[in-house]
């Protein structure tokens, strides 16, 4: 995890929040999986802080929302943070977000300004930097 000039190490405040490396790219990936929706709106508040410290349009997040729980307040919570990210994320995707309600998935589609592909689920973060993401890097 280097900051945005590559020399220090950059903090991120939740353990679900990480960089990895797949292929030679960071991502950083966002493990929703099996959250309750109160800690679903803490980990986007976090992101910010993170991204912003990149330079603009060079974020890859993959999220994996499998069996994660959403109430309204965990949704605004995700749609101001995609409007904060917005400028410093490149291209985003998402892992398990077929039981996502559509309107909320268009609304934060509308909200970050960008395509999110859903890549087929793989098991949980420990299998995220798999084939999917490998499209999803091209």
């Amino acid at each position: 995890m280097t900051g945005a000039e590559g020399s220090k190490r950059q903090y991120i405040p939740d353990d679900r929040v990480q960089f990895i490396t797949h292929q030679g790219k960071q991502i950083l990936t966002i493990d929703l999986s099996n959250c309750p929706a109160g800690r679903i709106e803490k980990i986007p508040r976090a992101l910010p802080e993170v991204v912003s410290a990149h330079p603009r349009n060079s974020v890859l997040i993959l999220s994996d929302f499998t069996g994660a729980s959403f109430n309204d307040e965990a949704i605004r919570v995700m749609k101001e943070s995609a409007v904060f990210d917005k400028p410093y994320v490149r291209k985003s995707a998402w892992i398990g977000a077929q039981h996502i309600p559509h309107e909320f998935v268009e609304t934060l589609k509308r909200y970050s300004g960008t395509r999110i592909p859903h890549l087929q689920e793989s098991g949980g973060s420990s299998g995220m930097a798999g084939e999917g993401v490998s499209l999803f890097l091209k």
